[in-house]
């Protein structure tokens, strides 16, 4: 058989790539991140995900709870943060607030974001870092809706006096901020480059407190990413042997 019969034939074979290119792309940009959560999993099993878990657990009661003619009025007073509140008020109900999702929008999406976005991020990173980088997403944008109404709407960054009525993302910044957080991480630029860009155009058509505060929370979570770069903990040999696992058996070295 010559040689183009030859490679049609391998090119037929099942489990050959048509995309190569893009497989390789694939590899460099998922493949230590799937690395150490695969291996995170086959460690530990379920305990890997006990705080995503607790968080989608939580997330669903509340959201059933705040549903309900009696639960409303609890819920509000202590996980709804507004930029009206007193900042001490907001800083002690801002930790409930990570599981308080909207009213308006469907509970599914959110319990699926925490469920991929924090089961991910616990794995990689640990439960308490997950924890802090999270909280810390979550008061970014709390905080930058009160610089922003005190600016006013005519500043840049500026927001209306309104919006001081509006109850705060809840969950969704914190995953927003993890996933950042996680892509930079492991080096998932591309990945990491999509999120951002996607809260950009969620600004853009729809621009309001929970769009704004989502890039509140990509700005801090990008302020500790460049902090841990700086203090030289990047965890970059760690990233670069989950790489080298991901990237299966080499072809050997030629002598």
């Amino acid at each position: 058989m010559n040689r183009s019969g030859t490679s049609r034939a391998e090119s037929s074979r099942p489990g050959t790539s048509r995309f190569p290119a893009l497989r390789r792309a694939a590899r460099r940009e998922w493949g230590p991140l799937f690395t150490t959560v695969r291996t995170g999993l086959h460690d530990h099993g379920v305990r890997a995900l006990a705080l995503t878990l607790t968080a989608v657990a939580l997330t669903a009661t509340v959201q059933l709870v705040q549903n309900q003619a009696w639960g409303y009025g609890p819920v509000q007073s202590l996980g709804a943060v507004r930029a009206e509140d007193p900042l001490w008020l907001a800083l002690l109900r801002t930790p409930l607030s990570l599981f308080v999702p909207a009213l308006d929008l469907p509970v599914w999406g959110a319990l699926a974001q925490i469920l991929l976005v924090f089961g991910i991020a616990e794995v990689c990173l640990g439960r308490w870092r997950t924890l802090a980088i999270a909280y810390v997403a979550t008061l970014a944008g709390t905080l930058y809706a009160r610089v922003g109404i005190a600016l006013g709407p005519d500043a840049f960054l500026g927001l209306p006096a309104s919006d001081a009525q509006v109850v705060d993302t809840g969950p969704s910044a914190a995953v927003v901020g993890l996933a950042v957080y996680v892509c930079h991480a492991y080096r998932a630029w591309f990945t990491g480059s999509l999120v951002v860009v996607a809260m950009v155009v969620e600004v853009l058509v729809k621009d309001n407190l929970a769009g704004r505060e989502h890039l509140a929370s990509i700005a801090a979570a990008l302020v500790v990413c460049a902090v841990r770069s700086g203090s030289g903990g990047g965890g970059r040999a760690a990233v670069r042997a989950c790489r080298r696992a991901a990237a299966g058996p080499g072809r050997g070295r030629r002598r």
